[in-house]
């Protein structure tokens, strides 16, 4: 029998790749941190509720709805909001504090939402888990083999469009010099939009799988934005790839590291877990603020081999 922490550690950390992904996606078109990316995905949470208890259908169906949904929001926030806001010259904190008035906003309109399924449909729409609807694979919950095989296929989909395509090569011009991939023709807003769309899709996505194994609840996003913002951090805040490094340490580390400090110092400890990617984020900042793609690995190698 394997230990159920150890697939609690692989969905967590499968879902948290997406989430890190996106939110690298977009800090490198805006260079603005946005604390409005977990709410994004629990906007995901409540289209796997809604297609589970209200539409009556496999909560799986919800991941395009979720992806569409997610995607539309988050593009709202980069060309009403962010886009006008660079225009007239506001500061990166300025921009900062923008995302967060968003996602103030978007956490009441998911409060609305919730009394609204409530009083409607008598939907259980707070702390509310939807395991019982997911389906089983191997005497496993399904969900424990989808988000792995997810972020296999979206990961190397975004590789092959980064590297081998054409938009791919718009997209890395556009984030290392907008003003000259303007001069030579680019779209630079266009593509902008289109990373912006899929970033908050895969939010959506993440957060669309996460209502079959978490705690769903309007409030989830300012309890998901440390461990995102650990995930990116880790992993190089500008290398899209290494957000992918960055979600499998920072979501392995909170969950196993959690289960093993509560292990040996009492289960007192596991309402500290908030903490491991505050921790994660602070060691980042001050041994490698680059993140860990950002490190010379070969440099250290070398020398531990001297």
């Amino acid at each position: 029998m394997i230990n159920p922490v150890f697939f609690d550690a692989a969905v967590f950390a499968s879902l948290l790749v997406l989430l890190s992904l996106g939110l690298t996606l977009t800090y490198l078109t805006t260079k603005v941190p946005n604390f409005a990316h977990a709410s994004f995905a629990t906007l995901g949470v409540y289209m796997t509720l809604v297609a589970s208890r209200v539409w009556e259908v496999n909560p799986y169906l919800a991941l395009p709805v979720a992806f569409l949904l997610s995607g539309v929001v988050a593009v709202a926030l980069y060309t009403f909001i962010l886009k006008p806001l660079a225009k007239r010259g506001a500061t990166d904190a300025i921009q900062m504090i923008a995302t967060l008035a968003f996602d103030m906003v978007l956490i009441a309109g998911l409060n609305i939402l919730a009394d609204y399924l409530t009083e409607t449909f008598r939907v259980k729409s707070r702390e509310f888990t939807l395991r019982s609807f997911d389906l089983e694979f191997m005497d496993l919950p399904m969900i424990v083999t989808v988000a792995p095989i997810a972020v296999a296929i979206i990961g190397i989909a975004l590789f092959l469009m980064l590297k081998k395509t054409k938009f791919g090569i718009a997209v890395r011009a556009s984030t290392e010099n907008p003003d000259l991939s303007g001069t030579v023709g680019i779209n630079v807003n266009a593509v902008y939009t289109i990373a912006w769309m899929i970033a908050g899709g895969l939010a959506g996505v993440a957060g669309a799988l996460m209502a079959l194994w978490f705690l769903g609840d309007p409030n989830l996003g300012p309890l998901l934005i440390p461990s995102i913002f650990a995930a990116s951090i880790a992993g190089g805040f500008t290398n899209i790839f290494g957000a992918v490094a960055g979600g499998l340490l920072v979501g392995l580390a909170e969950v196993l590291g959690t289960r093993f400090l509560a292990g040996e110092l009492g289960s007192w400890l596991i309402a500290y877990r908030p903490l491991i990617p505050l921790i994660i984020i602070a060691v980042t900042l001050m041994f490698a603020p680059r993140g860990i793609t950002g490190v010379n690995w070969s440099k250290i190698r070398s020398k531990i081999w001297r």
